[in-house]
């Protein structure tokens, strides 16, 4: 299997790289976003068979067709050593809870931070270390988080050899649970920066300095944010995890509800039924920061800026330029990049693109099965209400935003089930389950601790000389 960014030339002229090349290198060198050559299609008596795998042995299936160049052996060893009852809790992995009619809980959030991003981000970090031995190279790891990816990157890659991590994050943006997960971590080669602005503003950092091919191979940058390959790909499972609970000769699809910001969770879903996992419709949740709900109804895409980015009860999704849009922009448009260019250019001179006229329009539901909806604080307050009271389930704000729209769907839809992304756990939102239900998840021991641990954290504006400088600087002093 080989690699090939977005942007790059016609597929025959194209520079392609292997999985492990990918893994660690983030962004391509031409600004465009890596992806397979063709999405591998499994056949429909092998989907069967995987009906009866466990979660373990279901990844490495999945992964294997993406990372051709590790050896089966040791991707077996890497695969078995993340998905662990130990640390996800369960043997399921990503068990399913039915939370009324035809609509269920997929939980992601059983790994050592309390969200999904744990589901790729424990695996990436054991790949990463498997790499960089191998190469005996090192790593500096570059990227920025709403929320999640952060605390879900830090722990993965804390203590591990090679790797050292610099996470931006948005001053104030996250909750305080979600702030103490990362900053209270003293490891050596963890490194947190609280950057004074929104998540948007992290990204373009990281961005532009990734684009410094000069400092990027100095310090040979990679990047742990959705936009990294690997993690796309180890998310990819759980969609077939999930779809081969519900189905059978009955009931032969479902339909995922995902609640979304960067628009990698759905990204991995839109890869999985293209691979032919038992996927109907995938249907996008966002809040109030609606920029990719407003592209799948209307066919405009129009990022907003730093100052017209809300901040609301579901911070992880407080994203109005999703980096991996452009993954399923560059599929819409039958992989060609000359098109891809031409759009990216139009939203760089106008602020936009509008793709509502073109047969591709059309085929985001047609083809790709994709539909979307939003959810408002107010939204999130009555559906954390009203799963509790029927199914006494708590659930965050984010599931709360994919709850809501799942429901807006089901009603036109019902006789396909539809599994809700639980993304995190709500003990990480306490201050809006408070205000929804009148009570803050339970904090247990360990919890407590970290929340009065010191936190270590450098502040800065809007810089990404500055960010230049303090990894520099750290680099100086080894």
């Amino acid at each position: 299997m080989k690699y090939f960014s977005t942007r790059g030339a016609h597929h025959a002229s194209c520079e392609q790289f292997s999985y492990c090349d990918v893994l660690i290198s983030g962004l391509a060198s031409d600004g465009g976003l890596m992806l397979p050559t063709e999405y591998p299609k499994i056949p429909a008596a092998q989907i069967e068979a995987f009906r009866q795998l466990i979660y373990p042995d279901l990844a490495f299936e999945i992964i294997r067709l993406f990372a051709t160049d590790i050896p089966e052996n040791d991707l077996c060893a890497l695969v078995n050593a993340t998905y662990t009852k130990e640390v996800y809790g369960t043997d399921a992995i990503t068990p399913l809870t039915q939370i009324e009619p035809n609509l269920y809980l997929q939980h992601l959030s059983n790994g050592p931070t309390l969200a999904f991003k744990d589901m790729a981000m424990q695996f990436l970090g054991r790949a990463f270390e498997y790499v960089l031995a191998k190469r005996d190279a090192k790593l500096t790891v570059l990227a920025a988080t709403s929320g999640d990816t952060g605390s879900a990157a830090e722990y993965a890659m804390r203590g591990r050899k090679g790797i050292e991590v610099f996470m931006l994050s948005p001053a104030g943006r996250m909750s305080s649970f979600q702030r103490a997960q990362m900053y209270s971590l003293n490891d050596a080669n963890i490194h947190n920066i609280a950057v004074e602005g929104v998540f948007d503003d992290c990204q373009d950092i990281v961005k532009s300095i990734s684009s410094d091919l000069v400092f990027k191979e100095k310090y040979n940058l990679g990047t742990v944010n959705s936009i990294n390959w690997g993690r796309i790909c180890a998310q990819v499972v759980y969609y077939f995890y999930g779809a081969l609970q519900l189905t059978n000769a009955k009931t032969p699809k479902v339909s995922f509800c995902v609640p979304s910001g960067n628009f990698g969770n759905i990204l991995a879903g839109h890869i999985a039924r293209e691979m032919g996992a038992p996927i109907d419709q995938l249907v996008l949740a966002t809040n109030e920061n609606n920029v990719l709900d407003e592209f799948f109804r209307t066919g405009i895409y129009r990022p907003r800026g730093a100052a017209n980015t809300y901040e609301t009860s579901s911070p992880s999704m407080d994203i109005s330029k999703a980096s991996n849009f452009e993954r399923f922009v560059f599929d819409l448009f039958d992989r060609d990049p000359i098109k891809l260019a031409v759009l990216w250019k139009t939203l760089e001179r106008d602020g936009f693109f509008d793709i509502s006229q073109t047969v591709e329009f059309k085929n985001i539901h047609a083809r790709f099965g994709f539909l979307s909806g939003m959810s408002t604080h107010e939204n999130r307050l009555a559906t954390i209400r009203s799963v509790y009271a029927q199914s006494k389930v708590l659930i965050d704000t984010h599931t709360a935003d994919a709850v809501k729209v799942a429901r807006e769907v089901l009603d036109t839809a019902a006789s396909v089930p539809m599994i809700a992304l639980e993304t995190a756990l709500p003990v990480k939102f306490a201050e809006t389950i408070e205000e929804a239900l009148g009570f803050s998840p339970l904090l247990n021991a360990s919890q407590q601790a970290m929340m009065a641990l010191p936190q270590h954290v450098e502040t800065c504006g809007v810089d990404p000389q500055r960010i230049k400088r303090l990894i520099e600087n750290h680099f100086a002093k080894i």
